[in-house]
């Protein structure tokens, strides 16, 4: 499979927090989710990506070229929204986007003005009157509006409105309709990616606990809930996380056919959503 962006031993340090080492791919021609808990080292990860924070060593590959020594070549390519857009805060949307426009090769004034009327966004009105939704906006107005082959989004959908984050989702869709576009997308609102994901990647502590593809999630993993224990020797390898309640026992699988087979008749079976895989990664695998 071909890799739009390639990590290898990354890592960055700060006083209190540290990614250690960490290495991972993003395939081509699909939406890949960057996920995990607040703190876990996302943010980091894509400012390192686009070279406003420098790294302590290791190696970002973004279209096969280093992505400090080719920043140029690259961000030409890149549509980027920040999980707070930051623009000239005086200045009309038409006026920003007068700045910005030059800055890419393959600016399309057609689409921007496309979207702009889609999204129905005021184009003489300073940036610092929109509401946060109106210029996250805008944001994304910006970085779909040259063609970009890599678009990356830090919390896009964040302090949306549920109508816009649903259109912006679909949007995301026709975009993947073009096999050679692809998406990294951090998000703490998993239901999205739930929603439109192909590939996820987990983060935690500076540490990348997983990466998976949606198809393997369906095909193999499952939320298991029984009254019995159904943890043993055998099974425990293909566990990523229990509890105990009240009712019974609560898991994680990352094997659901080989567990079937110790399981009792009372046992229900759910496909795990994002958020339960989320959850059972960080809080649930302290009891497995």
């Amino acid at each position: 499979m071909e890799h739009v962006i390639e990590i290898r031993s990354l890592r960055k340090e700060y006083k209190e927090f540290a990614l250690k080492d960490i290495s991972f791919d993003v395939p081509k021609g699909f939406i890949t989710g960057l996920i995990g808990p607040n703190g876990a080292g996302k943010t980091t990860i894509i400012k390192l990506l686009m070279n406003l924070v420098r790294r302590r060593n290791g190696t970002i590959t973004i279209f096969g070229l280093d992505n400090i020594e080719d920043e140029v070549q690259i961000k030409d390519r890149i549509g980027f929204v920040y999980d707070s857009p930051y623009f000239y805060e005086d200045l009309s949307l038409s006026a920003i986007k007068g700045m910005i426009a030059p800055f890419y090769s393959q600016w399309d004034e057609q689409q921007f003005q496309k979207l702009m009327t889609r999204f129905d966004l005021p184009k003489n009105k300073a940036f610092s009157s929109l509401s946060k939704g109106m210029k996250t906006k805008f944001a994304l107005v910006l970085a779909l509006s040259h063609n970009a082959d890599l678009i990356i989004l830090d919390e896009p959908t964040a302090g949306l409105d549920p109508v816009f984050r649903r259109e912006f989702l679909e949007m995301l869709g026709e975009i993947m309709l073009d096999a050679e576009k692809s998406v990294l997308f951090s998000t703490h609102i998993t239901s999205d990616l739930d929603r439109i994901g192909d590939y996820m990647i987990f983060v935690r502590n500076g540490e990348i606990v997983l990466t998976t593809s949606k198809v393997e999630v369906q095909e193999r993993w499952g939320l298991v809930k029984s009254r019995s224990n159904f943890i043993t020797a055998e099974t425990q390898n293909i566990i990523r996380g229990y509890r105990a309640r009240e009712y019974g026992f609560e898991a994680l699988t990352t094997d659901l056919p080989k567990l079937r087979g110790v399981l009792s008749a009372d046992a229900l079976v759910e496909r795990p959503t994002i958020e339960d895989i989320i959850f059972f990664l960080d809080k649930g695998e302290s009891h497995a």
